[in-house]
Parts: C-alpha cells; structure tokens; sequence
C-alpha cells in the first residue's frame, strides 16, 4: 500500500498523472491480466484518494488504455531501430513485422486490451500499430517491389501478423513450436510472398498454375539477391 501523500501543489499534476500510469503499469506487470487494475487499486498504490484518480482518467477503461499505450512509443522505436540500416525495402518490411510479433509476445496484457478487445471505435493503439506497416509498406510500393494502395496492402500484412500473436496470446496451451520465431517467420514469408504474387495477378482472374510458379520464382530469385547484398 502506498504512503498517504499530501495534497498536490498547483502545477503537480501532471507529476500524479504519471505516478497513476506508473502504478496501474506494477498492477499491469504483477498480475498478467487486466482484472487486477481498478481505479482504488492504483489509488492505494499511488498513495492518493480514487477521487484524485478519476480528476486525471474519468473511467477505468480510459485509464486502462493510457497506461498500454505507453509502450507503443516503444514499439515505434524498436522498429525504427532495427529497419534503418537495412537498404532493401521488402528486408525492412520484413523487420518490422518481426518487431510487432516479439512486441506483442513481450507484452501480451498491453496487446489483449488495445487490439484483442471489441472496440466502439478506432483504438489508438490499432492506429499506431497499424502506421508503422502502413509506412513501411508504402516504401516498397515506392521502389516498386508491391504494386497496389500501401493502406490496404498493410491491412492484409496486419491481418496476418495480427492472427499469428493473437493465436500465441490467446491459445499458449496449443502444440506451438517451444521458440515461437520459426512460426512468425514463417507467417511472415507465406503472407510477403503472397502479397507480391497477388500485386501482379488481376483481382478477378485465377491463373495456371504454371504462372503462378514461374511468377514466384522470380519473386522469390529477386529477394535472395537482395538479401545477400544487405546481410
């Protein structure tokens, strides 16, 4: 339980606003889930009335979605930090997902609230996840290795990398392979290579099988280039 503390100076308030993020944060950590953050728990942690808690988050819920969105700062560094010497966009592109997997397996109760849960409208963390692909992606629109809106070429990327984690998250009792990695990075190849196929194939159209081969080779021989020439 946390010490009483006594009534804020003018101007402090944004220092209690952050010792509450920084409780519901422990709360957060200590319990693995969500049900253990409640606005009187951070009070007694924070050492504050819940009064004071509601003056700063008007509900458990806005509380509980500022406290996960402050590892999406997070996020966007990591990704920015392992994409920025990579010179081939579809490598970079590459990175980026693998960065988003690990994240939300390293932190999976942020991850449940912000994009796991029914949601009455955009959640910013959706959005924030969401622009870091879309970005990466519109780079390899613009070297010209995907064809197509960047937006919604990042949605299907999203899609498959969201389902990947989710899947880990929601169901770790399943038969998955001990170090997730190899799963991710296959989701990762199945769901870039499929992308770029179908950038060069009409949405209506079903092509031999032939096609799709030769097709695929060529991605696939382009890729391995560019990939002995980045490391």
């Amino acid at each position: 339980m946390g010490a009483k503390r006594t009534k804020a100076r003018p101007g402090e308030g944004e220092k209690l606003r952050d010792e509450i993020l920084c409780a519901a944060d422990a709360l957060l950590g200590e319990a693995g889930t969500d049900e253990a953050l409640t606005l009187r728990a951070v009070a007694r942690r924070t050492g504050v009335s819940t009064p004071s808690v509601y003056a700063h988050f008007t509900s458990r819920d806005a509380l509980l979605e500022a406290v996960c969105l402050r590892v999406w700062d997070e996020l966007g560094h990591r990704m920015r930090e392992h994409a920025v010497e990579v010179v081939d966009p579809m490598r970079a592109l590459s990175r980026c997902a693998r960065v988003y997997a690990r994240f939300a397996l390293d932190h999976p109760v942020q991850y449940r609230v912000l994009l796991m849960r029914p949601s009455g409208g955009s959640s910013p963390g959706a959005v924030a996840c969401f622009r870091y692909l879309a970005d990466a992606t519109a780079t390899c629109v613009r070297a010209g290795i995907l064809h197509g809106e960047p937006e919604v070429l990042a949605m299907g990327l999203w899609s498959a990398m969201h389902g990947c984690v989710s899947l880990l998250i929601a169901q770790p009792g399943f038969g998955w392979p001990e170090e997730p990695e190899a799963l991710i990075d296959t989701v990762i190849r199945m769901a870039g290579l499929g992308t770029a196929l179908a950038c060069r194939v009409p949405r209506d159209a079903i092509p031999p099988s032939a096609v799709v081969a030769e097709d695929l080779d060529g991605l696939t021989a382009g890729w391995a280039v560019r990939a002995r020439r980045t490391g």
